[in-house]
């Protein structure tokens, strides 16, 4: 038998016979037929057989969610159609197939979303139960020898390469490229499939035209009738708003019954009326600030008191309602409190013709904020800070108001040495505000009380002796206690110095303002010093032609009466005391704060002959006179620049320390402002923090010159209290040339400087004997052994 030939054969009726190739449409992968047929109806029904069992075994779950045996039958049938198409030579690509049942889900590989129109009708957030399975390794070599279609009835040999249609590549799911790109040499290139955009072709060049400008947005002009009419309007709405507030607000607060709350939906109501208000308030503004506006519509906001009535229908009078229901009401206070806080800080961007009233209503809401924290110390030092920062902004542009003051010293919590000066200053400015004095004794009531209390344990003996001196002062209660209070502090204060350091710098000038307030009577106009000065400056202003109510004498015999009392005789023992204390401490560069502050205050009664009379017989003029020889003689940086400046201070010249500039700077400056550059500056210097703390007393209205105090408006509060090396200097300079001002008043009555020898000395009526327990300079430039002084650089 010729095998060879009988073989040929075979495999020419094989390669004659229609084949059928399945593929599944869900896995892709290629079911094989595993029985003999003898013809293709049989090949087609084994095959059909081969690939039920397949959708059975693979995708159980897909045939499961048929509920009746129709839908299964029908989703077989479909796949079966949809396996034979994949089958095909002509087919689409496989990675191209769409689903022909609509209820039928596909696979998607994980991390993918399919984009067919029926997968995007799924229910949202649902995940598909369909896991496909790894396509197995039996099928993955079923195209390897396929040599295209049928050979028609001859074989194949080698020399048919070049003439036989080219075949396609099995298509391998790893490399895409297999399906998009032909094998190389083909004649048939199909366009490539490329994700990269096209290479653009440069364009012509523009024809040269004119540049023409964007043009603004055209807006419709307002006329004066139309504004008026709208700004009409807008207030007719916002009264009728704000009496149902008031209504509202007063009907509420009279009703102080505890089991008349208020629900939820009833405090929503009242926010939502006064977030109301606030809108009606904000368009009026606007309207009546626009930049068409006449100037007499730009007066209505200011003539009808609408920022006051802002504040104080539609935010104070709600804030207070919702304060007395605490803590019920602590959600809804704080939602209305961050909206009122954003309708203010919008105001202040957009309305600045109104900046210094948004700005203190910013540091209310800030401090209301920070009254009602109690569960994060966080949150609350952070509206302290908020609050702090729009006070100080406040008082900067205000510094004469002493209800700032007063806020501030509320936010100064929990140092009383800081309270003490801010209410103390809120009483002594020149608008003063009264109810401090209510405000001031929640400070004093608990370190005056006889038992202890926290706040008692928590202050150093220093601070509390000293707070609670002022303290009795200020109430008259407990004047058996005054006296030793006093005596204990001054016993005290020395080491207390020494212990400090530099964080005595700033306790210096708040212990001496603080002195100095209660040598004033804490704003009692009775005072013996402050009466002195109003008359003085009363009878300054009259006419010489016109005869005075009171004679001198007796004025003078008045005054003299008020000052027998035991309450100035304390303030000042107190004032004095303590300035011997520190002004002992010779060397010590963290007591210059404490005597810039005193001196200020000693220059300026000089100016007033009834009233230093009070004070002169019972200061140190001879104390003072050597700790300023000290201060010429010693110098912690003595360059060519500081020491021509001294030499000018001594030379007599008026000129505020730091603040002429040279001739050479000026024209600098002039220039640079003509090229476009910075503004011309003010003062060489920047103010110092005690200079700060001064400002808006009436005794330093004629002590700092015009302008010092014109700073850039972003320096935060923080900075300026900030202490530099080279303020040190700065305030040796400012209290040396204070005691040659003190010295060329009265012609020496007090003080005296001699220019040759540049040495202070005192009046022959104050040349007491002192003393002292550390050597005094016997020339100015002699240098002298302190010992160990308690901050000379190495000392924090």
């Amino acid at each position: 038998m010729d095998l060879p030939k009988k073989w040929n054969e075979h495999l020419r009726r094989a390669s004659q016979k229609p084949k059928l190739k399945i593929e599944c449409p869900l896995c892709g992968r290629g079911i094989q037929n595993t029985q003999n047929t003898q013809n293709s109806q049989e090949t087609h029904a084994a095959a059909r057989v081969d690939f039920e069992q397949h959708l059975t075994d693979a995708h159980s779950r897909l045939l499961e969610e048929k509920t009746t045996d129709s839908e299964r039958i029908t989703w077989i049938e479909s796949q079966w159609l949809a396996a034979q198409r994949e089958g095909n030579p002509g087919a689409e690509p496989s990675n191209q197939k769409k689903a022909v049942d609509p209820d039928t889900p596909t696979a998607t590989p994980e991390g993918h979303r399919s984009t067919s129109p029926v997968s995007s009708l799924k229910r949202e957030g649902s995940v598909s139960r369909v896991t496909s399975p790894p396509k197995p390794a039996l099928d993955d070599s079923r195209g390897e020898f396929d040599r295209g279609t049928s050979q028609k009835g001859r074989l194949w040999s080698p020399d048919d390469g070049s003439t036989a249609a080219p075949r396609l590549r099995p298509y391998d799911k790893s490399n895409v490229a297999t399906r998009q790109r032909p094998p190389s040499g083909s004649l048939l290139k199909p366009p490539r499939q490329s994700h990269q955009p096209p290479a653009r072709v440069p364009a012509p060049p523009p024809v040269e035209e004119d540049p023409e400008l964007i043009k603004q947005p055209e807006t419709r002009p307002i006329s004066q009738e139309q504004l008026v009419a709208e700004v009409k309007g807008i207030y007719a709405g916002l009264v009728m708003v704000e009496n149902k507030c008031i209504e509202v607000d007063n009907d509420r607060s009279s009703q102080n019954d505890a089991s008349n709350k208020l629900n939820n939906d009833q405090w929503q109501a009242l926010i939502a009326l006064h977030r109301t208000l606030l809108h009606e308030h904000h368009d009026f503004f606007l309207a009546s600030q626009h930049p068409s506006a006449s100037p007499a519509l730009r007066r209505l906001a200011a003539k009808y008191a609408m920022p006051a009535r802002m504040w104080r229908h539609g935010i104070h009078s709600f804030l207070e309602l919702l304060r007395h229901r605490l803590p019920a009401s602590l959600e809804h206070m704080l939602t209305f409190i961050y909206m009122a806080y954003s309708m203010m800080a919008l105001l202040y961007e957009t309305v600045p013709a109104f900046e210094d009233t948004w700005i203190e209503c910013l540091g209310d809401l800030g401090r209301y904020r920070m009254a009602i924290e109690d569960d994060d110390i966080r949150d609350r030092e952070v509206w302290t800070s908020v609050s702090r920062h729009w006070y100080s902004r406040a008082s900067d542009k205000a510094p004469t108001t002493g209800r700032l003051y007063h806020h501030l010293a509320i936010l100064a919590r929990p140092s009383a040495l800081q309270q003490l000066y801010y209410y103390a200053k809120s009483l002594c400015v020149e608008m003063p505000f009264p109810s401090a004095r209510e405000s001031i004794m929640t400070l004093f009531d608990p370190i005056m009380s006889r038992a202890p209390n926290p706040q008692q344990a928590r202050l150093p003996p220093t601070e509390l002796h000293f707070v609670k001196a002022h303290g009795i002062l200020f109430s008259s209660k407990q004047q058996e206690e005054l006296e030793p209070t006093i005596d204990e502090f001054l016993k005290l204060l020395d080491n207390h110095i020494n212990r400090s350091t530099r964080r005595w710098r700033e306790s210096g000038y708040h212990m001496a303002i603080s002195n100095i307030c209660a040598i004033l009577g804490y704003g009692d106009e009775n005072s013996p010093i402050a009466r002195a000065l109003k008359i003085t400056r009363s009878s300054g202003t009259e006419s010489q032609d016109q005869p005075m109510q009171e004679t001198s004498s007796e004025i003078t015999s008045s005054i003299n009466t008020i000052a027998d009392d035991g309450y100035f005789y304390n303030a000042r023992k107190l004032f004095t005391g303590t300035y011997n204390i520190v002004c002992r401490r010779f060397g010590d560069p963290n007591i210059l704060p404490f005597l810039h502050v005193t001196l200020v205050f000693v220059h300026h009664l000089t100016f007033y002959p009834e009233a230093i009379d009070h004070l002169a017989p019972h200061f140190s003029w001879k104390l003072t006179a050597y700790m300023l020889n000290t201060l010429i003689g010693s110098s912690s940086s003595p360059s060519a620049d500081e020491s021509q400046a001294l030499a000018g201070l001594l030379g007599g010249g008026e000129q505020f320390p730091g603040w002429k500039e040279d001739k050479d700077e000026e024209n600098k400056v002039k220039r640079d402002e003509k090229e476009g550059g910075p503004p011309a500056r003010g003062p060489r210097r920047r103010p110092l923090p005690d200079d700060f703390a001064l400002r808006g007393f009436s005794w330093v209205e004629h002590y700092f010159p015009d302008g010092w105090f014109v700073t850039d408006e972003r320096i935060d509060d923080d900075d300026k209290y900030f202490e530099v090396p080279s303020m040190m200097e700065e305030r040796r300079e400012r209290v040396v040339w204070l005691g040659c001002r003190i010295a060329e008043r009265e012609d020496g009555k007090w003080l005296r400087f001699d220019k040759e020898t540049r040495r202070f000395m005192v009046n022959a009526a104050f040349d007491v004997e002192l003393d002292l327990e550390m050597p005094l300079p016997s020339t100015p430039g002699q240098s002298v052994d302190y010992g160990e002084l308690p901050d000379a650089g190495t000392v924090a």
